[in-house]
């Protein structure tokens, strides 16, 4: 598979399930311990070897763009330098996979997320999609898009379909999609004739479904625990579960969690 160099961040969503807290301030640059949610999610591509990142973002969302402003002004870097041959080839880059990286969701693990994906992208077919999935308990299929789990290679399988929020007697696997995607860039013209879905939105998980008619599809049951932090109780989970990992201040936290639950 060629080299994944590119990832989106779709940040333009107004976070009003932790109003009045995102009246001004975007969700994405809450807190996690010290560092934003965004910042987890830079860092995981970065690891992973992304050079590229592209914020989809929207109105009062300028604190992302600033956040990120000195690091990332990578053209105006080449320019000072009068790197021309690399500016020429910016340019005229071809169309190539790229990463979707969803900032609602932290997964914690020494090796991230993204990075598992990659290396088990190695070896695959040419062309291959592959999307992060996690078990959920059955009673709570029906809040995700769910896979069929088709011919396995370890932790990595191929999808034989993928259906959003289906009722649990109908759900083909309890294997739920989790944010973290290597897409070919077809999936763009697919997207460009998608009709809104679920909310009166163009749903990624129906674009998929139709470019899973001529590109293969494949699920990865990546390592390390998952925290959905576009819910309150999400957000404030993976507040404590960063916090604990932190050798600065883990005892400390500890004990604070001891002292609330009346255990110390």
């Amino acid at each position: 598979m060629k080299p994944i160099r590119k990832a989106v961040f779709p940040v333009a969503g107004l976070g009003t399930r932790f109003l009045p807290a995102t009246k001004a301030m975007p969700k994405e640059m809450l807190p996690v311990v010290d560092r934003p949610l965004i910042q987890h999610v830079v860092d995981e591509a970065r690891e992973a070897g992304i050079e590229h990142f592209i914020f989809v973002t929207g109105r009062n969302k300028g604190v992302i763009e600033d956040h990120f402003d000195r690091q990332f002004e990578l053209e105006h870097t080449l320019t000072e330098r009068k790197r021309t041959a690399d500016l020429e080839a910016l340019s005229r880059d071809l169309p190539e996979p790229f990463a979707l990286l969803l900032p609602d969701v932290l997964v914690q693990h020494e090796r991230g997320c993204l990075a598992q994906m990659i290396d088990a992208a190695r070896g695959l077919p040419e062309n291959p999609n592959i999307i992060a999935v996690e078990e959920v308990p059955a009673d709570r299929v029906h809040m995700y898009g769910v896979v069929g789990v088709g011919k396995r290679q370890g932790k990595l399988f191929e999808l034989t379909h993928m259906v959003e929020k289906p009722d649990r007697a109908t759900a083909p696997s309890n294997l739920i999609i989790t944010g973290r995607y290597i897409l070919q860039p077809e999936i763009f013209d697919v997207l460009a004739a998608e009709k809104r879905g679920a909310g009166g939105e163009i749903q990624l998980t129906d674009a998929m479904i139709e470019l899973a008619r001529s590109q293969p599809f494949y699920g990865l049951e990546f390592e390390g625990r998952s925290f959905d932090c576009g819910s309150k109780v999400g957000f404030l989970a993976a507040n404590v579960a960063y916090a604990l990992e932190r050798p600065d201040i883990a005892p400390a936290m500890r004990a604070e969690i001891k002292r609330l639950l009346g255990d110390g």
